[in-house]
């Protein structure tokens, strides 16, 4: 039996693959990168680099913790690089990598979605919430 290499082990990986499996590591990449502030941060950096403080302006109502965990997470996951500028005080500025980019388009309409369709959604909940009521 032939060993495979670092690279053919992966390009094998990438086959199998399956998102509906409980132990595929695609279902947890999809867990990371559905999370309302990952959307939101990509979406933030897809109009270009921005410094911390400039993100956590844009996105109103996110902790400095949930926005310091969820850069570090970007950024491990190759979606984002952190460049530090060493003035006073330091500049820390990031920037959607190529990978990143490919994300963002995904997550830019995702985000159009929902602000062209939170009317009707705010609707039918409350269709469903009025229905619901009704029922004894």
């Amino acid at each position: 039996m032939a060993t495979k290499n670092a690279a053919q082990k992966r390009a094998q990986a990438k086959v199998e693959y399956d998102a509906f499996l409980a132990g595929c590591p695609s279902r947890q990449l999809l867990d990371r990168i559905s999370d309302k502030w990952v959307v939101l941060v990509l979406c933030a950096l897809g109009d270009g680099p921005m410094r911390y403080s400039e993100i956590a302006r844009r996105l109103a109502g996110v902790s400095q913790k949930m926005l310091t965990q969820t850069l570090r997470s970007l950024e491990r996951d190759g979606l984002l690089t952190r460049a530090v500028t060493p003035t006073v005080p330091v500049t820390v500025t990031y920037e959607l990598t190529g990978l990143g980019l490919s994300l963002h388009r995904m997550t830019r309409g995702l985000r159009s979605w929902a602000q062209e369709h939170m009317g009707e959604v705010l609707v039918n909940v409350e269709r469903y919430d009025a229905h619901k009521r009704e029922l004894p």
